[in-house]
């Protein structure tokens, strides 16, 4: 471990929490240097969907390494690039009558956020944009001020200006009308508030604690927007590629953003790729007026390509739902029974355990660290990182699941008996 600790930067984070040297990795199971085999309920933040080393997409792409396929394109045509476009037109678009075009922008996420936000203050001609409490957007400047985390904005070294933050519907936030709310901001003249270009949200607020979007409250948001003649961008960067069952996490509210921001896992196997899709009429940009040097990784078209094609051919959809049903219900009979305080939310295959309201506000990080003593990797989320984040390979076995879930189970219950005996020896003393 020395050489990462003398020679890496203090800003790595992952690896203090998962410290094994890892050498290999194959669909849901990651193994270190020293042998030792872990489930993994992590991937890659959500950007390993179809698990590690898949084997089909993996085949794919070695064919075209083979064939010295092209590899860096810029944004010129290419046939990888082609074929990428007609297979995510018919197998996800066309089904749905989404009307989109796609601009590849930079390499990750939040190289697509800023593209969004950018094009949205071009198009209305307005500079401020509306982001929700809670969001999480990236970490370059613009789209760090669309992100609320105090300890991720207190990085930027500048103020984060232009953004308006509104009340997503959780906790305190959840009881009152939050819609009514952006409703009157916007129709007061008093409140102080100018009209943004856009308002961007994540369906499900992943790193700030599995909180899914209620489906009447995404169609108020969208009613919203076009009422006020404001674009609505879905972040769909971590829940969409089929997290929450459907390909886009918005499905299940019959509405079309505006623009809809992809990356993680849309390249299939954890290359760096992301996506903006626009409503045709939104796409005034001028020749080369966004523009970025990885923007063509011509290894992530056909990954992203074998990627539709894998969904397909393993209905991925279906196997997604009943794998939810399990997660789902195991948490509510076997998680949730430990302790009245345990709230369980999540949709599809993101789940997360809410131990903020036990006394034990150490409880979360006590059962990741042991959850990967016990050979799973799983990270926390949310406020104050009290959540414990479910986020498997959408493909893993049903047995790796339940063993994974058998883990969590075992070690919430050591910590939940620790946690009733200290409460009834404070009661004593």
């Amino acid at each position: 471990m020395n050489v990462f600790e003398q020679w890496e930067s203090n800003v790595r984070s992952y690896c203090r929490t998962f410290s094994d040297v890892y050498i290999s990795a194959k669909d849901c199971v990651m193994v270190a240097e020293n042998g030792k085999r872990y489930i993994d309920f992590f991937a890659g933040a959500g950007a390993l969907n179809y698990g590690h080393n898949n084997a089909y997409i993996k085949r794919k792409m070695m064919n075209y390494l083979e064939n010295d396929g092209v590899i860096h394109g810029m944004d010129m045509f290419t046939t990888a690039k082609r074929t990428f476009i007609e297979t995510f037109q018919r197998e996800v678009l066309a089904p749905n009558h989404y009307p989109y075009k796609m601009q590849f922008c930079g390499p990750t996420g939040t190289n697509a956020v800023e593209a969004s936000i950018k094009l949205a203050r071009k198009v209305k001609g307005r500079t401020g944009i509306f982001s929700f409490m809670g969001g999480f957007h990236g970490m370059s400047l613009g789209s760090l001020a669309l992100t609320g985390n105090q300890y991720n904005r207190a990085g930027a070294g500048i103020p984060l200006s232009h953004v308006t933050f509104m009340p997503y519907p959780y906790g305190f936030m959840d009881t009152f009308d939050t819609i009514q709310y952006m409703e009157a901001v916007l129709s007061d003249e008093n409140s102080g508030v100018d009209k943004p270009a856009a308002i961007i949200f994540e369906t499900v607020q992943a790193e700030g604690g599995v909180i899914v979007a209620p489906i009447e409250w995404m169609r108020q948001l969208s009613d919203l927007c076009k009422r006020h003649d404001i674009l609505l961008i879905c972040d769909d960067i971590q829940a969409g590629c089929g997290r929450t069952g459907t390909f886009f996490s918005f499905e299940r509210a019959g509405i079309v953003p505006d623009l809809v921001v992809l990356s993680k896992s849309i390249s299939g196997y954890g290359l760096p790729m992301s996506l903006v899709l626009m409503k045709p009429e939104l796409d005034i940009w001028n020749p080369g007026e966004h523009n970025g040097t990885f923007r063509g990784n011509q290894l992530a078209f056909i990954g992203g390509t074998a990627a539709l094609e894998y969904r397909k051919q393993v209905n991925l959809e279906q196997e997604v739902k009943t794998k939810a049903g399990f997660i789902e219900n195991f948490l509510n009979n076997e998680i949730a029974s430990l302790d009245s305080s345990i709230k369980i939310r999540g949709i599809g295959m993101i789940w997360g355990i809410d131990v903020s309201h036990l006394a034990d506000q150490e409880l979360s990080k006590k059962v990741v660290t042991d959850c990967y003593d016990k050979g799973l990797i799983i990270e926390r989320a949310g406020r104050g990182d009290t959540v414990i984040k479910i986020m498997p390979p959408l493909n893993i076995e049903i047995e790796l699941l339940m063993q994974g879930m058998t883990i969590i189970k075992e070690i919430m219950q050591k910590h939940c008996a620790q946690d009733v005996c200290e409460e009834r020896h404070s009661v004593h003393a």
